[in-house]
């Protein structure tokens, strides 16, 4: 008879977990504890100090109250005064922010679409060119564009040097810009006004808008467009029937991702837009580190601006899924 090893009915080794699966699960757990101390805590923070008191002559106290909210919707002497200033604010950097970005993504479409028309050389040399704009800080952006639209040394100064503030009020034309708060009797100015606002804002969002809409447009059919060229349609027909649905969810995207961004502008709005027109950002400053020294209500303006960044990213996100179910 064989006879056969004890070996060959033994149990199989054990096998033993990969390392890589421990490094991996402690650098998830690291990734949470660095998310929860520098995301969560924070927030959380924000919102318990929100419902804070102020002390007056003072600093302020730990408390549960909801004055800072009742002052912000209807003002700290309701019943007996109302008093709508703090949402007026919050209208304007809702208004500020969703002009900008439209303004930034209608502008940045036409362009980023000829950009992707060029050679592969062309298109790295402007996506450079636009990351290395991003280096540069809000404060330096506005200080350039204060320079440029000042009513010294700016464009007013070369309107009227030029000639052109002349010719404007021959046609009839400088009455209108003083209509729109764009004059003085004497010559144009750009701030403060809510258009240097406005073009300043959407300068700044202006290469976020091309590089998000960048990898929806560099991967667009051409035959589509060259099937719709053949039939006769002219350029303005193929953008509005080929190349806007192509990448609409992109744009209803890029727009809505950089009206969140523009609701938190600070350093353009207190340089060229009127103190009775200021935004939210700038009143959560002067509550923090005003002369007021309010912590609980500028953390109760922080908390109801993002809660409105979260309702309209809430929206954009309803609207792109309704786009996409519409296809």
């Amino acid at each position: 008879m064989t006879t056969i090893d004890d070996t060959a009915f033994a149990a199989p080794p054990a096998r033993s977990r990969p390392t890589w699966a421990s490094g991996t699960n402690l650098i998830l757990m690291a990734i949470g504890v660095v998310l929860v101390v520098f995301c969560i805590v924070p927030f959380g923070l924000v919102i318990a100090i929100s419902f804070g008191q102020k002390i007056e002559g003072a600093a302020w106290e730990w408390a549960f109250t909801f004055e800072n909210y009742q002052r912000f919707f209807v003002g700290a002497e309701w019943p007996d005064t109302v008093t709508f200033l703090y949402l007026q604010r919050l209208g304007y950097a809702l208004w500020y922010a969703v002009i900008a970005s439209v303004l930034a993504v209608a502008s940045a479409l036409p362009f980023t679409y000829l950009m992707t028309r060029l050679s592969r050389a062309a298109q790295a040399r402007w996506l450079v060119f636009l990351l290395a704009s991003l280096s540069l800080s809000e404060v330096f952006i506005v200080m350039g564009w204060d320079i440029l639209l000042s009513n010294r040394s700016g464009l007013p100064a070369l309107f009227k040097a030029t000639g052109l503030t002349a010719w404007l009020k021959d046609v009839g034309w400088f009455d209108v810009l003083r209509d729109w708060g764009l004059a003085n009797p004497r010559n144009v100015k750009f701030k403060p006004s809510q258009f240097a606002t406005i073009l300043t804002m959407s300068y700044l969002v202006w290469p976020y808008a091309v590089i998000l809409l960048y990898p929806a447009l560099s991967r667009l059919d051409t035959s589509l467009i060259e099937a719709a060229r053949t039939m006769g349609a002219r350029p303005f027909t193929v953008a509005r029937t080929v190349i806007l649905p192509s990448v609409r969810l992109p744009v209803i995207g890029s727009t809505f991702l950089l009206f969140v961004f523009l609701l938190g502008t600070y350093v353009a709005i207190t340089v060229f837009a009127n103190p009775d027109k200021h935004t939210t950002a700038v009143s959560i400053y002067q509550s923090v580190r005003g002369a007021s020294l309010n912590a609980p209500f500028g953390a109760t303006q922080a908390v109801i601006l993002l809660i409105t960044a979260a309702v309209f990213l809430g929206l954009g996100q309803a609207l792109n899924r309704a786009s996409g179910g519409a296809r």
